[in-house]
């Protein structure tokens, strides 16, 4: 796999350092793979971060020729217009067969070449509606960490870069490569919500002050069982309006949607790792039966328990 990101004037170190640091970890874990990160421009040469640093060695387009994933990992922040050259690149590299990637302001980049049109998308919450009004076309959802076409993805604020990289791993290699990377970046594997981290109500850190930490551990280990809203409610020693309004913003999403992703990603992990049958990873997932399993997985991945097994055992 080889990895193309863009690097620009002004443009922030953690920004170009995310994607090559979830990227090269995917290397260091799963040494058969390969995966090899390249930093390009427009016009090649020197470039000046953010911080004051000046990289050199920064290749030229023609590096985008070979690459499998290009990514525009942000963009300046007085959002200026795609110029015809970048558009160029990153459309012919998608006619070609990459996927083009936006993280955070980088998504404005992708949209203005075209490549969203119809479709929804995600940036920073601070660039939302500036994206909304340039491209009117493009349905944005503020809801998620990203959005994933196949061809074209984009992410939200900063740090969702990082959730994004790892979803693109999980993607291709499965999720327990994918945990294995996040545990070595210690971060988490797999993040649910929107921007809710960029609320202004901050969530209390200690269990005392905040029990949702605790019902979710609690939760983690019984996805067997039922797990109505009540009764997480009740394990937090909660009403039912106050923890649901507490877990959302905790966690950017609701109790029942979080169950269910958890879910469906114990489902993933044990159809990777076991020959369990799927009747039975359907019960130890909290599932009930094979067929509310397989209409979730349906739903959510777009394909069969038994087709994502086959997908990925072999890897």
């Amino acid at each position: 796999m080889r990895i193309a990101i863009y690097a620009f004037d002004g443009v922030s170190t953690f920004h170009l350092a995310a994607p090559q640091l979830v990227f090269g970890e995917v290397t260091r874990v799963l040494p058969s793979e390969s995966w090899d990160t390249v930093l390009w421009s427009v016009d090649g040469g020197d470039v000046t971060v953010a911080e004051g640093y000046r990289l050199s060695g920064v290749s030229g387009p023609d590096s985008v020729s070979t690459a499998d994933i290009v990514v525009v990992p942000s963009w300046p922040e007085h959002l200026p217009t795609l110029d015809d050259s970048l558009r160029d690149v990153l459309l012919g590299a998608h006619d070609r067969g990459a996927t083009i990637v936006g993280l955070c302001l980088g998504a404005i980049a992708v949209a203005d070449s075209g490549l969203l049109a119809g479709r929804s998308a995600v940036t920073h919450w601070a660039a939302m509606d500036a994206l909304g009004s340039r491209h009117a076309d493009i349905e944005l959802d503020s809801l998620v960490l990203y959005v994933d076409h196949g061809d074209v993805m984009t992410s939200a604020g900063t740090v969702s870069a990082v959730d994004a990289c790892l979803h693109l791993v999980r993607n291709r290699l499965g999720a327990d490569i994918a945990n294995d990377v996040a545990r070595r970046l210690v971060v988490a594997p797999h993040r649910d919500g929107g921007q809710a981290q960029y609320t202004r109500r901050p969530v209390p850190a200690t269990a005392a002050d905040n029990p949702i930490g605790d019902v979710i551990g609690w939760a983690l280990e019984h996805l067997d069982e039922t797990l109505t809203v009540d009764r997480l409610a009740a394990q937090a020693c909660m009403s039912t309006r106050g923890f649901v309004r507490n877990f959302k913003v905790a966690t950017g999403t609701t109790p029942a949607h979080w169950v269910l992703s958890q879910r469906l990603d114990a489902a993933r992990a044990l159809l990777e790792t076991t020959d369990l049958s799927i009747d039975t990873v359907a019960r130890r997932c909290g599932f009930g039966s094979a067929v509310t399993m397989r209409q979730n997985f349906a739903a959510a991945f777009a394909t069969s328990p038994a087709n994502y097994r086959r997908q990925f055992r072999g890897r």
